[in-house]
């Protein structure tokens, strides 16, 4: 399935309070992240949840950040991590895109997080506004789906 034929993203029922959702963004790409914000407002404000924002540098503080999250005070039923990567003339963007996916997954396997991620490692700018703006297919909001999906779950088995 492409990105044009995908179905609208649509919150999913969480039993419980209200989830309490971390979006962790790196708005190195701001209209970009700024569009995919916004979807993850609309299925949030479905859903009831709340919703808190931390911004960092870029992509590859994405999974430091979260493990920061973790470590902090503050508790949340899940985390959204919001950024882009556009492939440059470099092996750089192998190397950031690499990382950072793998980052994420080894914090959110450490500690069982509930996690939802729109990190869009593309080609081109366009590729990414495709993605995230106006009112069509919306990874932040399919980010949102997941981890809502996710807080479900874990409530549902008791591990939340």
């Amino acid at each position: 399935m492409s990105t044009e034929d995908a179905p609208v993203p649509v919150a999913p029922e969480v039993a419980g309070p209200a989830p309490r959702i971390l979006v962790i963004r790196a708005p190195y790409y701001q209209n970009v992240v700024d569009g995919m914000t916004a979807g993850v407002r609309e299925i949030c404000a479905q859903a009831g949840a709340e919703i808190s924002f931390a911004d960092v540098a870029g992509a590859y503080e994405l999974p430091q950040a979260l493990r920061i999250a973790v470590r902090g005070r503050e508790r949340f039923d899940g985390f959204i991590t919001l950024g882009c990567i556009v492939r440059g003339e470099t092996d750089h963007y192998e190397f950031i895109c690499a990382t950072s996916m793998q980052g994420l997954m080894d914090v959110a396997l450490q500690f069982g997080l509930c996690t939802g991620t729109a990190l869009l490692t593309v080609d081109t700018l366009a590729q990414a506004e495709a993605r995230s703006i106006g009112n069509g297919p919306n990874k932040g909001a399919e980010a949102a789906v997941a981890v809502l999906k996710q807080i479900a779950l874990a409530r549902r088995l008791g591990a939340a």
